[in-house]
């Protein structure tokens, strides 16, 4: 398959025509109305400073459903502690900056380069990007970040300072998404971390299938806050 060449033209080929590595697209720009109707085809962003801006739609894709969310009993048990102090679309930019420097064994790099960080800033200001944040003693020790479009949520990143606060923040964050009825978190790319918590790899056909019925949803825009209990 080949790799398509964006224009200034706010378009993207179908994603059924990435290659066997889930590249669809090289070019094009970052700006608000190309990244949402990225997500809208199930196309994301992701490359490194080193490269041209890389669009993927990877298959299989993975994906969590919100009421499959599987919790440990150990995290069960840190949950029940509410070591943390959990807060919605508080500090935005904090937590993608924190995304971008928390170091990955597994990962040459990162993908969170300065022009993502200012897009992804520029879509939380409009209310579609959100973050978790997750606080000990008034510090920032974990959180992560994604987009909500319709019944949607897709996760981007997460960091963590102090054991268990990005587990804690993203369970937290979907049994919030449950409440309200957005059901498909989508994950991406396996990881055996996502595995734990009951994500699993779906055919990307089946996942643009039900991500075309959340979009009939209306978005919930930001900010965002938890609902009281």
């Amino acid at each position: 398959m080949p790799v398509f060449a964006l224009s200034d033209a706010l378009n993207f080929p179908p994603p059924r025509l990435a290659d066997p590595n889930g590249i669809l697209a090289v070019g094009g720009d970052l700006r608000p109305e190309r990244v949402l109707l990225a997500y809208r085809m199930g196309i994301f962003p992701w490359y490194d400073d080193e490269l041209p801006i890389l669009w993927h739609s990877p298959d299989p894709r993975m994906v969590l459903l919100a009421p499959e969310l599987r919790i440990g009993r150990s995290l069960a048990k840190t949950l029940r502690r509410t070591p943390f102090r959990l807060t919605l679309d508080t500090a935005f930019r904090e937590v993608i900056t924190r995304c971008r420097r928390a170091d990955r064994p597994d990962q040459d790099g990162t993908w969170i380069t300065d022009e993502m960080v200012e897009a992804y800033v520029a879509l939380h200001d409009l209310g579609y990007a959100h973050s978790v944040e997750a606080w000990k003693d008034e510090i920032l020790v974990g959180g992560l970040y994604g987009i909500s479009l319709g019944a949607a949520f897709f996760g981007e990143s997460m960091f963590a300072t102090a054991a268990d606060a990005s587990k804690v923040a993203f369970v937290t964050l979907v049994q919030q998404l449950l409440a309200w009825d957005i059901a498909l978190v989508d994950c991406q790319v396996h990881t055996e971390h996502l595995a734990r918590f009951g994500a699993t790899e779906w055919p990307r056909r089946h996942y643009l299938d039900a991500l075309e019925a959340a979009l009939e949803v209306p978005t919930r825009r930001g900010p965002w806050r938890f609902d009281e209990t």
